[in-house]
């Protein structure tokens, strides 16, 4: 079942970061890895989150998703804090609100890419065969009609990256989190798997947030996060190319 209610067409944002800190560790070892950040990530956008290595990003995709929790502050996704889930609960909440691409795609190696593509159906107790059909649909949306069958070795890169957009798209997540997705691609590829993101993953009632290094990109998003030394410290709208300043979290 899923715990967070559903709210399709609500034009609260999808994620609401508030005054979030988080240090790791304690007395001399303590490291204060984001401080204060202020954070909004809109229904029907693409948004990006960019910055210099260390700066934070990562540790703010994962408070995100609930895989660690706040030292201080609030992150509310779909209205509801993941810190108060149980963890039975944020698993749930995971499984069925979440989609991610990884930057190293993590497609299991013995598994055709339509088995690659159909694993969150299969463990979310989907029949074999309805799932592996609706994988085959996606992926051919996707471009890879004649590659159901093959495997990520047989693969290049820009396809392997295909298989893992079809997977974290297959079970119809309402928020997708990227971790640098063209950063093992030449320009071209690039081009072609934010593309992809743009048309396939973005929709009136779904978020998707793209931490990535890749300025070639800048682009497409539809709002941009400049993080630095563990801040949000200014919001890029690309269709202006203008920094603005940092105050841009809201409604």
């Amino acid at each position: 079942m899923n715990p967070v209610p559903e709210t399709p067409g609500s034009r609260s944002p999808a994620v609401r970061c508030t005054g979030v800190y988080k240090h790791f560790g304690e007395g001399e070892a303590r490291t204060e890895v984001l401080r204060g950040v202020e954070f909004t990530g809109d229904l029907g956008k693409l948004s990006f989150i960019v910055g210099p290595s260390g700066c934070g990003k990562t540790t703010l995709i994962s408070l995100i998703a609930g895989l660690l929790s706040p030292s201080a502050g609030r992150v509310e996704v779909f209205g509801r804090s993941t810190a108060d889930l149980s963890s039975e609960n944020q698993t749930l909440f995971r499984r069925h609100n979440l989609g991610f691409v990884f930057q190293q795609y993590n497609l299991l190696a013995a598994l055709t890419a339509a088995q690659n593509a159909a694993l969150p159906l299969l463990t979310a107790g989907v029949p074999r065969r309805e799932a592996l059909r609706r994988a085959g649909e996606l992926l051919d949306r996707l471009g890879l009609g004649n590659r159901l069958e093959a495997h990520p070795r047989e693969l290049s890169g820009g396809q392997q990256q295909r298989v893992a957009l079809a997977r974290a798209l297959i079970h119809e997540p309402r928020l997708i989190i990227c971790d640098e997705p063209t950063a093992a691609l030449d320009h071209a590829s690039g081009e072609s798997v934010m593309s992809l993101l743009a048309t396939a993953a973005v929709h009136p009632d779904r978020a998707v947030i793209v931490v990535t290094h890749d300025t070639r990109v800048y682009h497409f998003a539809d709002a941009i996060a400049h993080m630095d030394d563990g801040r949000i410290v200014s919001w890029e709208s690309p269709g202006s190319r203008k920094p603005s300043a940092q105050p841009r979290p809201s409604p």
